[in-house]
């Protein structure tokens, strides 16, 4: 059998070393350096790519992997303007300089992977656009899910397939502290601290808490599922710091469990004509999941992608979320990419690695999505609440699925609810007007069932 370099050669094709230049060399930059380095037993195409720069921010750092002196540097726009560099690897993280490093190197005709999904959630329109018009990829394999391949194969192998909902759990520290909090009875704020001192949590948790880094990556998802681009403002976005110990315990009982779901999927209201381009919806926040779903299972710091279309029907990518082994697997794999492009390259763009879409998706209003709904009230112990409950819903074409009073606080009854499908904005008409019942105390709680 002929080899690739064999066979390219027999073809008159030129097999040269491809040049990478990578940018920061933290946990995802020290893992892509060991990985390209222990090449024996990979794919024989990383034995003909060369680490030829590697940006740091300081030389003099003891490192995890040995690199000659002359190939680190701290001029990191040095590495995108350098000629003989082929492949930039941004790794750095963060919005800037990344998003400046990433369009230099396009503008300088310089292949791109980058692990950076906050960047391209918010930065890919101009990402995109620059290296279509300069002819050269920007990868992103590790920006979603770690290391499950989920990129490579929404381009490519689903490609075919009419996708109609994508469903994650690509947040692993959310998913942990969910686990915790269900497996043990412990409160939110106890698994949390316990998550920073693991090294699950940053000190400042704000952007895996609160959904942001699910945003960023579901919008991400929904750009290649659906063939078109995404504005993150128009992604819906609601952390876990709500959930508390007792809705788990609720959910527990009622065959649920809670999970941080980013979703995103086509739109099919009465009232639009259907057609291939329908609207979407992009969206984060905490779920009641079916016990017998296939997501209910993903526990601790796993991350897990769901894709539905036809003809596939399901398809479920599960795998670490984080880490450097799993996140430089990604990194590499899209380098691996790129050195096949370069070493066989033609005159007319790969479109299977390439942003094919131009247009804007229309991101229909929370206010007109079908979903069910749990809620807990808690009321003063009188007659007749459940009664005035369900009159309240009754009046904007809400069902109850199930109501239940669970018990007593003192002199408050406590009393959880459970919607067929129902529109939201009709759902939440019926909870603006119930918040006035002089029965009501309050509502702790309201999430989502899937």
């Amino acid at each position: 059998m002929l080899t690739l370099q064999l066979l390219l050669v027999k073809f008159g094709i030129r097999f040269v070393g491809v040049k990478l230049g990578i940018l920061g060399l933290g946990t995802v930059g020290t893992g892509t350096v060991q990985l390209l380095q222990d090449s024996a037993g990979r794919h024989p195409l990383l034995r003909d790519v060369e680490i030829y720069r590697v940006g740091v921010r300081s030389l003099d750092k003891p490192r995890a992997v040995k690199i000659p002196d002359a190939v680190l540097t701290t001029d990191l726009e040095a590495i995108v303007n350098d000629p003989q560099v082929d492949i930039v690897v941004e790794v750095i993280g963060g919005l800037e300089p990344a998003r400046s490093l990433i369009l230099k190197a396009i503008e300088n005709g310089k292949h791109v992977v980058s692990a950076n999904k906050a960047v391209i959630s918010r930065f890919g329109d101009e990402i995109f656009t620059a290296a279509n018009q300069a002819g050269v990829y920007v990868m992103l394999e590790a920006a979603v899910g770690g290391g499950i391949p989920v990129i490579q194969p929404l381009k490519q192998s689903l490609s075919v397939n009419r996708i109609h909902t994508v469903t994650g759990i690509v947040n692993g520290t959310t998913n942990y502290i969910l686990t915790r909090m269900q497996t043990e009875g412990s409160s939110f704020n106890d698994v949390l601290a316990d998550a920073q001192k693991l090294g699950y949590a940053e000190a400042d948790p704000s952007a895996d808490v609160d959904g942001l880094d699910a945003a960023d990556k579901i919008a991400i998802l929904a750009s290649l599922a659906f063939g078109g681009r995404i504005k993150l403002q128009n992604v819906y976005c609601e952390g876990i710091r709500q959930v508390s110990k007792t809705d788990i315990a609720y959910a527990d009982k009622l065959g649920f469990v809670i999970k941080l779901l980013a979703i995103a999927k086509r739109v099919n209201l009465p009232s639009i004509t259907p057609s291939p381009h329908l609207p979407i919806s992009v969206r984060v926040h905490p779920t009641l999941v079916p016990k017998t779903h296939p997501l209910a299972s993903i526990n601790g710091v796993y991350n897990a992608i769901l894709v539905e279309g036809e003809p596939i029907g399901q398809v479920m990518f599960f795998g670490p979320g984080a880490g450097a082994g799993a996140t430089a697997s990604a990194v590499s794999s899209d380098i691996l990419n790129l050195v096949a492009v370069l070493q066989a390259s033609t005159t007319t763009p790969n479109p299977l690695l390439t942003c094919g879409h131009q247009d804007y998706c229309e991101i229909t209003p929370s206010e007109e999505l079908i979903s069910r709904f749990y809620s807990r009230f808690i009321t003063k112990d009188q007659p007749g609440v459940i009664g005035k409950l369900g009159t309240c819903f009754g009046k904007y074409g809400v069902s109850l699925e199930s109501v239940v009073q669970t018990g007593f606080q003192g002199e408050l009854a406590e009393i959880v609810v459970v919607t067929h499908d129902v529109r939201e904005g009709d759902f939440r008409q019926a909870l603006a007007e119930i918040q006035t019942l002089e029965a009501i105390d309050s509502i702790p709680s309201l999430l989502r069932v899937l």
